[in-house]
């Protein structure tokens, strides 16, 4: 893989965005970046295109790529890479970028992103920012601010990488909307032959095994009823168990209750657990710590119950509640379990 740096005869132009297939058709991700890729295209006015890697890629997919916002499809589909190996997903995009100079690329917080991405930049010698929360163009320059969480989430630092391209971030899943379709966008989609030497990696797949705590489901839940600090022990989270099973929801939970042994890390929702999006966000006991805050930014409604009327996590609930999540919650489950049994669903 050769080092594109330094070169700056070359044109760097367009927005790349990395897609993911999960199974046989592309992870949700790969819609979310094209919201986030299209508005920094927009800026640059460039193109947005899309690397997408994998084995026997979904003709439907790759059309909703474009009309969710690509104008450019590179597909790169081979047997061989049904799985991911990171050697030769980064060889096959520095070959990419060597040949098409993206001046910006994103790729998702995932396992695939944070894996593949700061391996590719080491080989290019090109700048990553980590886990952004926010992507924008700086008007006076062009170049892409790239704004993430540090010193323990206490502060957000903004980065500009001014020299190296492309210049490379990845954002968490479930931080930005999917950008709605738009039937009979036009659009071009690439296929990308490679040679042999392509596909040697010092690592082999052996097998997949799932997480058996089910790690998805609270990113993927469209209700998340979630406890903080207040629920003061394990115990504590039997009403907000009970609440999710009602409302067919996941449960989540704050830091600290993942810290204290009353809730598995796959439940923890914030800067240093997981990011979600649901329909409907009910934080329990929480005070809202920036860190917790910005993993619930994108969720449809939040509805927040606590004790202090000063918490932080009122200034982004959509309806709080000043009370003891224990006067709350069985009220709640009863009128619910009320409603449900007379068949008013």
């Amino acid at each position: 893989m050769k080092t594109v740096n330094n070169q700056h005869e070359i044109e760097w132009k367009d927005v790349w965005t990395l897609a993911e297939q999960k199974g046989e058709r592309l992870h949700p991700v790969s819609f979310e970046l094209l919201g986030r890729g299209r508005s920094l295209a927009d800026a640059r006015g460039s193109r947005l295109c899309t690397v997408i890697i994998g084995s026997g890629v979904n003709r439907e997919d790759l059309s909703e790529l474009i009309e969710r916002g690509a104008d450019v499809v590179y597909l790169v589909d081979d047997p061989r890479l049904a799985n991911f190996l990171v050697e030769p997903y980064a060889k096959i995009l520095g070959l990419l970028i060597e040949s098409y100079h993206p001046e910006i690329m994103i790729a998702a917080a995932t396992t695939t992103g944070r894996t593949v991405m700061p391996y590719l930049s080491a080989k290019i010698r090109a700048g990553l920012t980590a886990d952004c929360t926010g992507l924008e163009i700086e008007p006076e320059t062009g170049l892409l601010l790239q704004t993430r969480p540090a010193i323990g989430g206490n502060i957000l630092a903004t980065i500009k990488t001014p020299n190296a391209r492309p210049q490379m971030a990845t954002v968490r899943p479930k931080s930005t909307r999917i950008p709605e379709r738009q039937p009979g966008r036009a659009g071009e989609i690439k296929r990308i032959e490679l040679t042999e030497d392509i596909f040697a990696s010092r690592v082999a797949f052996e097998r997949y095994v799932p997480d058996a705590e089910g790690a998805s489901s609270i990113e993927e839940a469209d209700i998340v009823i979630a406890g903080g600090a207040g629920v003061k022990t394990a115990e504590g989270f039997d009403p907000i168990n009970q609440l999710a099973e009602c409302l067919r929801g996941a449960v989540g939970a704050s830091r600290p209750c993942v810290d204290h042994g009353w809730q598995p890390y796959a439940h923890q929702v914030g800067l240093s657990g997981k990011t979600v999006s649901p329909r409907l966000y009910m934080a329990c006991g929480i005070s809202g710590a920036i860190q917790h805050l910005a993993g619930i930014q994108t969720a449809e409604s939040i509805i927040a119950i606590n004790t202090d009327p000063n918490a932080s996590i009122f200034q982004l609930a959509d309806l709080g509640i000043v009370g003891n999540m224990f006067d709350v919650l069985p009220e709640l489950i009863e009128k619910i379990k009320a409603i449900q049994s007379s068949g008013n669903r």
